[in-house]
């Protein structure tokens, strides 16, 4: 059995390389070639955290794993990260462990390759500006992911916490080669920027509709819970709004639940699945759209999928 750190993980993948496999993972999930339960999570409100389950194999790639997560927004505090994971990849023929990985580096990039997937078929083609909500890990790789499918000149990034806006903007213009600027607030964040992206742990709405050019794409990939959410109602109302899988989403998406239970919006307002742009049975972006949004809760063939890849790129180079 591999045991892999995240170390170890980092070494062997590429943005570029998540995206393409998390793609092909959601064309598997519309063609049905997927077992995916539904999450399981344990809400442990006496210290304010989480534990979920994410089971799911995909059957064109063999792909099968299991990740636990935890999600303690209050770990910081504790000199720890919010999100911590781990995942163990079983052998689908016969059902024994062939690795077992530390998941929270994984955890980052398969999420921004998720938002990296949508970003391919809803940005605008001429996007040269980005806005990245918050600072840690995820907001990271949101802005790797945006990076890697469109040609950037500035990257923006807001979090009220500057001394993470200080370590972000250190760290990405070395790994990205492309100027980041501190916004003093959110809505100078968002002045003019072709892409929002937001990671955030904040449980009310961090992005306004009046902030918002007439054609921009926004990723929202921090709010996980049915009560919380990152994206005001206007923003979802306005929108051509696509999601990454229905299930998941009436579960746990407040940016989409809230709207609805709001009477603003009804289920008929989302407008496709993920992997109903990456077949090609619904358009993406179109010249007439403007606002689009793609809300992802994230789901367990991203792991899978990922995970996969790891394992294939050691095996290529044994």
């Amino acid at each position: 059995m591999l045991i892999l750190s995240d170390q170890d993980i980092a070494k062997l993948l590429t943005m570029k390389e998540a995206i393409e496999v998390v793609e092909e993972a959601f064309g598997q999930l519309r063609h049905g070639n997927v077992v995916m339960p539904t999450r399981s999570t344990i809400m442990l409100p006496r210290y304010n955290g989480s534990i979920s389950f994410m089971p799911s194999y995909l059957g064109e790639s063999g792909a099968q794993a299991t990740k636990i997560i935890s999600i303690y927004p209050d770990n910081p505090k504790k000199g720890l990260q919010t999100t911590a994971a781990w995942i163990i990849v079983n052998d689908p023929e016969t059902g024994q462990v062939k690795a077992f990985m530390d998941g929270t580096y994984l955890t980052g990039i398969r999420t921004g390759a998720v938002s990296g997937v949508a970003l391919k078929y809803l940005a605008p083609k001429e996007a040269r500006v980005a806005a990245v909500f918050g600072a840690g890990a995820q907001a990271r790789n949101q802005a790797w992911a945006a990076a890697t499918v469109r040609k950037l000149d500035e990257i923006r990034v807001y979090d009220p916490i500057r001394p993470a806006v200080d370590r972000f903007a250190a760290d990405m213009s070395k790994r990205l080669g492309i100027p980041i600027v501190k916004a003093a607030s959110g809505e100078e964040a968002c002045r003019e920027a072709d892409i929002v992206l937001t990671a955030t742990t904040s449980k009310t709405p961090v992005v306004r509709r009046n902030w918002l050019s007439d054609k921009v794409h926004i990723s929202a990939i921090g709010a996980f819970y049915p009560e919380c959410r990152e994206l005001e109602t206007g923003i979802i109302r306005d929108a051509k709004v696509v999601i990454d899988e229905w299930e998941a989403i009436k579960l746990e998406a407040g940016d989409i639940l809230i709207p609805i239970q709001e009477g603003a919006i009804t289920e008929s307002h989302v407008y496709a699945e993920l992997g109903e742009l990456v077949t090609g049975e619904k358009q993406g972006r179109t010249p007439e759209d403007g606002l689009t949004v793609f809300k992802s809760v994230g789901i367990a063939i991203q792991d899978s999928s990922v995970a996969n890849l790891v394992l294939n790129k050691i095996k290529q180079s044994a």
